[in-house]
């Protein structure tokens, strides 16, 4: 469990730059990300053989530039999501393995685009194989199979069971071995995520599902992936995840697979949200205050448009005040909240929609909000609603500041639109 206060309500920098410095430099709002904080979470997971990172979480490309360079390749759900890897650096073709196309469907323009370019894939539904096998024939493919049950902090994180979508419906198996045999496409990996949060009792039946699943295919099987889902703490009393253990119960599973084929058998991690999560900033400036009836609100210029994770999944991020004049002690209870023209534009809300208040230091119109432990699902889901121009990014990486993506620009927003003649 965590020792020490990981979230403090007060803050005067970000990776060492005062954040009076950052908001004049850059404007609000503003994601910033400490590359150091990605780095130290790569080296906890050093012990898998392969850390294969989710970048749905955070697919800027110097993010993923930052991944290549620590030795961690990447996964892709979309063609878009391909080319940002390349463009990053990475190698597309499988027999390199760096990236891995996983999805539970193929668009036209991405079945062509694996069979264009040999990319490796993970697929997620017997019609992904057997559309595969009928373009190229002679490929080696992943399963990700949905076990049948699932785990997640949010019902929407869930990944795994009949109400998901996710992966292969673990009674079809047998099927799907048979639609890849009829098409010449060879099984050489398996693939098993339920869910974010994971905890070590359903980790465990996800353990036991692989090996029943990996002995049902065979010696093929040169590959698992543990999938993802790792915890990030959010709260001070959140416990931090034992990473020894985590991969205890996977290598097991591994060397009795290793024991059973005759044959070494890599094992992988697919991290998103615990390799990104807590490098990222969503600094904000508070621009009202303002009661509503016995309610306090401090309304900042960030709205669900840039971090959606609490409208959709009442997720909880950690809050301090940067003072822009005279600091206090004093504290107050506040509802946040954003500038969108929408009731659930409330960062401090329950999932269901329940707005609730947070303790926060007494501030000011002008201060600083910081939201943390936003560098996973924050500008990634990010839209123009309202009109709203997307924010910058900003690398931090050992005190020197790189500004990685632009703030959008009004012509931006409409620079794709166009008025009939």
């Amino acid at each position: 469990m965590n020792t020490k206060q990981l979230f403090a309500p007060t803050r005067t920098e970000i990776s060492g730059i005062p954040i009076a410095d950052l908001a004049k430099d850059f404007g609000t709002p503003t994601y910033f990300y400490d590359a150091q904080t990605i780095r130290d979470r790569i080296a906890q997971l050093q012990q898998f053989d392969v850390i294969r990172f989710a970048q749905k979480a955070n697919s800027n490309i110097a993010i993923l530039d930052l991944m290549r360079k620590e030795s961690v390749v990447v996964d892709a759900v979309s063609t878009g999501e391909v080319h940002r890897a390349q463009k990053a650096g990475y190698e597309l073709d499988a027999a390199h393995h760096q990236v891995v196309y996983t999805a539970d469907i193929f668009d036209r323009s991405a079945l062509a685009l694996v069979v264009e370019q040999n990319i490796a894939v993970n697929c997620g539904s017997p019609d992904m194989i057997r559309q595969l096998g009928t373009a190229a024939p002679g490929r080696s493919i992943t399963l990700r199979i949905n076990p049948g049950f699932g785990h997640g902090h949010s019902a929407k994180t869930n990944t795994g069971g009949d109400t998901s979508k996710h992966g292969i419906w673990h009674q079809q198996l047998d099927d799907c071995l048979a639609i890849a045999k009829a098409h010449d496409v060879t099984v050489t990996g398996l693939h098993m995520h339920i869910g974010s949060g994971t905890d070590f009792e359903h980790l465990s039946q996800v353990c036991d599902a692989m090996k029943k699943t990996a002995l049902q295919v065979g010696a093929s099987i040169k590959t698992i992936s543990a999938g993802g889902g790792l915890p990030t703490p959010y709260k001070n009393t959140d416990v931090s995840l034992d990473v020894d253990r985590y991969f205890q119960l996977w290598d097991g599973v591994r060397k009795h697979l290793e024991s059973q084929f005759g044959h070494e058998v890599t094992l992988e991690i697919e991290p998103g949200r615990f390799l990104v999560a807590e490098s990222g900033y969503l600094l904000t400036e508070i621009r009202a205050i303002k009661s509503m009836g016995e309610k306090l609100y401090y309304l900042v210029d960030a709205g669900f448009n840039n971090l959606a994770r609490p409208i959709l999944y009442g997720a909880y991020h950690p809050m301090s005040i940067a003072f822009a004049g005279t600091p206090t002690t004093e504290f107050q209870d506040a509802i946040v909240g954003g500038p969108l023209c929408e009731s659930g534009d409330i960062f401090t809300q329950e999932e269901g929609g329940f707005v609730c208040a947070r303790e926060l230091p007494v501030a000011q119109v002008g201060d600083h909000l910081i939201i943390e432990c936003a560098g996973a699902y924050g500008f990634v889901m990010a839209s123009n609603y309202n009109s709203k121009p997307l924010a910058a990014e900003v690398l931090i990486d050992n005190g020197t500041v790189h500004l990685i993506r632009r703030q959008q620009t009004n012509e931006d927003l409409v620079a794709g639109e166009m008025i009939p003649e």
